[in-house]
């Protein structure tokens, strides 16, 4: 290949005015030809600023070269894929939470795909793709229970750490939802609440027999659980703040409760209020 050679190569592409960058490959057809890229969700950058192009790495111009190529390609985008100032929406395939996003609230508004159905039809479709996928041992039933209880940790310590799903929601929303959301499953028999309770006591009594959820654990690890769960459960409720409605007295609930009882004031919950 001569320096006047076609080439294939990576590049990146980056603006003057601002931090907006994007990852790209490219097998030209004659050589140094002008290229800027091929974003299809993003334009509006390069029309609004300035862009400046960096290649980054060149490869054998064969197929061969550009199946290389384009792997390296994904290998620079996945990291990014969702980084805010990235703007690549796709990488093997795969498209960006944004892109999911709008895919999904399009689907719902025009009610095609999963959103055409009813809520019974969901219900139903989730059974019968359970019990397939369990029965053909598919996608999560693939791994043992150790491997799928550490990628539970794993999915669970990340989701605390960043501050996703469930743990963006503060600590109060959180309890409020929880309360919201299992008086729904209850008043809609869903979930638990689908089968009797004859039915949920046998159930209980199969997982402690086969050593799931607590029958898992040692007595020692039974009681680490326990004495992690109640210094956690104190540390909340002592940075709780209550007041007294008669007085105003502000404290923890025990220590309002303490107040009145010393002054011969009324205990009842209705006498006390939550203010922080």
């Amino acid at each position: 290949m001569t320096s006047q050679s076609p080439r294939i190569y990576t590049y990146k592409i980056t603006f003057e005015e601002v931090p907006y960058y994007y990852y790209g490959s490219k097998k030209e057809k004659r050589f140094n030809e002008e290229y800027w890229g091929s974003p299809i969700t993003n334009k509006w950058c390069w029309k609004l600023y300035t862009p400046k192009k960096q290649i980054l790495e060149i490869f054998d111009y064969s197929d061969s070269g550009y199946e290389e190529c384009r792997r390296v390609e994904d290998r620079l985008i996945k990291p990014f894929l969702n980084d805010k100032w990235c703007l690549n929406e796709c990488c093997g395939g795969n498209y960006s939470l944004k892109i999911k996003r709008e895919s999904g609230i399009k689907q719902y508004e025009n009610r095609v795909g999963i959103h055409s159905q009813t809520l019974e039809d969901k219900i139903e479709l989730g059974r019968k793709t359970g019990i397939e996928n369990w029965e053909l041992k598919r996608g999560f039933f693939q791994m043992t229970t150790e491997e799928r209880k550490e990628l539970g940790r794993i999915t669970g310590r990340k989701a605390y750490e960043e501050g996703l799903g469930f743990f963006a929601i503060p600590l109060v929303e959180r309890i409020e939802f929880s309360k919201m959301n299992g008086k729904r499953l209850y008043r809609e028999n869903l979930g638990m609440f689908s089968i009797t309770p004859e039915e949920r006591s046998e159930l209980a009594k199969r997982n402690y027999q086969k050593g799931y959820g607590i029958a898992s654990l040692t007595e020692e690890q039974k009681f680490q659980r326990s004495s992690k769960g109640g210094k956690k459960s104190s540390k909340i409720t002592n940075s709780q703040r209550w007041e007294c409605c008669e007085t105003g007295y502000v404290s923890t609930a025990s220590g309002v409760v303490s107040y009145q009882r010393g002054k011969g004031i009324d205990t009842s919950k209705n006498n006390r209020r939550r203010i922080s």
